[in-house]
């Protein structure tokens, strides 16, 4: 848990830091382009709208297949080679989409894209997590996030204004997408990282934790799967609610949109330092009782029908955006916590999995869902998110014991010695692994701790009784 204040600026001044964040902005900037247009141009190259989105699902369910790899990859001790690996193969299929314009050039640059953006968030994840240290993982993870919307954003808007002059210009904002993919991978390849510890990895809990620790996260992912329908509830859901079931105008999905983007980018990160000193497993557990509580303001608002139904809905889009916002924030953050730190990868890849096998069958559900009726959306998907927040609170306290031993035998400390000294030892990056070893071995079971490593409280026997593991 951290109680560090940082910003896009301390971002920066993260060695690295910077050239991740330029690395992150050009590549959404120029990924947002095309990313709002891609089935418009599947149409004009001649696909049908359901080839295109049935090849699209394809290429999305295809990198659900590479996510475990590049979880084993991280977990080899790779940071900047898969993250590098991720934007080149999505370089490589925009280009195939700007230079192959047919049908055969769509499925394969589809499939390329689908792989790259399955495997980029835990690649990201734990690139970021390196770069920062467990001081500043969860506000740099924040950063990144809102340097990624605010260029996303920016993309989509420069995009609208060059199509405006015809549909030609899709396939150069498919290469200026490969551009920005490729110019983002070489900067994140010349990316300084932090060096570790060989002796640290060795130490990380190897039966306990291996065990232990990835039940934890797949606990964690199997109770993240309704919260994973954040994003097409806002792209799919809402605008069918609103156009088809409220019959408002194009403008209040639209608007609905812009409002929740402005939102994320001016607040997220200062919601995520703000509850730095909050656990990760209770800010996530509030973000599924206020999606649960957008999802029956939603369904409220359909009830109401005419203008104070669509009233509704729109100002239901706050507490939505503020529960997508903690989901965010604090979701992989407790998920690299909740696993040692050699299998963090194989942690992310589970996460991922949960996260992406959501997102690929959601389109079919809402929609189908929707078709019976609204409540047989709204009130099945507030039950299933609140579900989920109960074991995001309740199904994983019982690991909280073993899960502060393991990752406390992983940093170098004994889970014998009080709570508050291993943290404060872990919050001393710059002290010495010699200092941390004489800080643990020196306290046995009934002794305390001045401030001193290796010094007892006077008039108490102080021996270097070895740690009990």
């Amino acid at each position: 848990m951290t109680t560090t204040r940082t910003t896009l600026r301390d971002l920066v001044r993260i060695p690295g830091g910077g050239r991740y964040a330029l690395s992150a902005t050009v590549e959404a900037a120029t990924s947002g382009m095309l990313r709002p247009f891609i089935v418009i141009y599947a149409v004009l190259i001649g696909l049908s709208a359901g080839q295109a989105g049935m090849t699209l699902t394809v290429g999305m369910l295809a990198g659900l297949g590479a996510v475990p790899l590049a979880g084993w990859w991280i977990d080899r001790g790779a940071r900047r080679a898969p993250a590098v690996a991720a934007l080149l193969v999505r370089a490589v299929g925009s280009l195939l989409l700007a230079l192959v314009p047919g049908i055969a050039g769509f499925a394969i640059g589809a499939v390329l894209i689908g792989v790259g953006t399955q495997i980029a968030p835990p690649t990201n994840s734990a690139l970021v997590a390196a770069l920062a240290g467990p001081a500043r993982r969860a506000a740099a993870l924040a950063a990144g996030r809102s340097l990624r919307n605010a260029g996303l954003g920016a993309g989509a808007l420069l995009g609208t204004v060059l199509v405006a002059g015809g549909p030609e210009v899709l396939r150069w904002l498919a290469l200026a997408t490969a551009l920005g993919c490729a110019f983002g991978a070489a900067v994140i390849a010349r990316v300084p990282l932090p060096r570790q510890d060989p002796a640290l990895a060795r130490t990380a809990g190897t039966k306990n934790a291996r065990g232990g620790g990835l039940r934890t996260v797949t606990i964690l992912a199997l109770a993240g799967i309704p919260y994973a329908s954040y994003a097409d509830i806002l792209e799919i859901a809402l605008p069918l609610l609103l156009v088809q079931g409220l019959h408002a105008s194009l403008a209040w999905p639209s608007g609905i949109f812009v409002a929740n983007t402005v939102m994320v980018i001016a607040l997220q990160l200062v919601v995520v330092v703000r509850l730095a000193k909050w656990p990760h497993r209770t800010v996530l557990f509030w973000s599924g009782l206020l999606l649960a509580a957008s999802y029956l303001a939603f369904w409220l608002g359909g009830a109401t029908g005419g203008s104070p139904g669509t009233v509704l809905v729109a100002m239901a889009i706050v507490p939505y955006t503020l529960g997508e916002i903690l989901y965010t924030g604090s979701s992989v953050p407790l998920v690299i916590e909740s696993a040692p730190p050699h299998l963090m990868g194989r942690a992310l890849a589970r996460w991922q999995l949960s996260y992406g096998l959501a997102r690929a069958v959601d389109p079919v559900i809402i929609t189908g869902l929707l078709s019976l009726g609204a409540a047989a959306l709204w009130l099945p998907l507030a039950a299933a998110t609140l579900l989920g927040a109960a074991t995001v609170r309740l199904g994983t306290r019982r690991h909280r014991v073993h899960e502060s031993m393991s990752h406390a035998v992983a940093d170098g400390g004994s889970p014998a010695v009080d709570g508050h000294l291993t943290k404060s030892l872990r919050m001393s990056p710059g002290r010495p692994a010699s200092t941390v070893v004489a800080a643990t071995t020196s306290v046995g079971p009934g002794h305390k701790l001045s401030g001193h490593p290796g010094r007892g409280r006077p008039g108490r026997r102080t021996g270097t009784r070895p740690p009990a593991f």
